[in-house]
């Protein structure tokens, strides 16, 4: 299966934009945003042009795509089923893509990142309504019990993300029960319920052309 396998920290500096694809590393002083805070690559550093409308759309479409780790195939697959569903396309699709199983594992603070996430649920570690689901983009749904598998329960990689979990810092939408090691999805994420810096709608102009 293709993925992305280059250095993740060149995406942010793509974008300008944390977009938090290193854990614990994007909020500490190693973060290669805070030290070069311009583009990657030999041209980087040089005076930038004023962006066309094209790449003001095409920047806020890469910049989700690679916050949830999609390869552009993938991505657009999801805008096709958004755009055939009832309401703001756009908000759509934030939600299908919240709602997957690696970006639900890593909001609920099982993981550091959605890529040790999707790890996480790859090697079988999580089970779904205690069926045992190793699919990252499975879509969970409200009412859904997601949790760690009682052989995992040990991983050194989950409890150390877990003690980094603030009281209160959960989103409104999820429930977790820290001793049990699960946590519910309560309902549908609206779009004030996802904290990602992002205009969406410009990604729907951007395929509608």
């Amino acid at each position: 299966m293709a993925r992305y396998t280059d250095a993740v920290c060149k995406l942010c500096r793509r974008e300008e934009q944390k977009l938090f694809l290193k854990g614990s590393k994007c909020t500490s002083p190693k973060c290669p945003l805070d030290k070069k805070s311009y583009p990657p690559g030999q041209h980087g550093t040089r005076r930038r042009f004023k962006q066309s409308e094209y790449g003001i759309q095409l920047r806020e479409k890469q910049k989700v795509r690679r916050t949830y780790g999609l390869l552009e195939r993938q991505f657009r697959n999801y805008f096709k089923k958004a755009d055939r569903q009832k309401g703001i396309t756009s908000e759509v699709l934030l939600q299908m893509l919240e709602r997957r199983l690696d970006n639900v594992v890593y909001r609920m603070g099982f993981a550091p990142s959605r890529k040790t996430a999707r790890q996480l649920v790859r090697h079988k570690h999580f089970l779904v309504n205690d069926r045992l689901v190793n699919i990252p983009s499975f879509s969970v749904k409200p009412g859904d019990i997601v949790r760690v598998k009682d052989k995992s329960k040990r991983l050194g990689v989950i409890h150390d993300s877990m003690k980094k979990i603030r009281d209160g810092a959960l989103l409104s939408w999820l429930e977790l029960d820290k001793a049990g090691m699960k946590g519910t999805l309560l309902s549908n994420p609206t779009r004030a319920d996802i904290p990602l810096e992002v205009n969406e709608s410009l990604i729907v102009e951007l395929y509608s052309k």
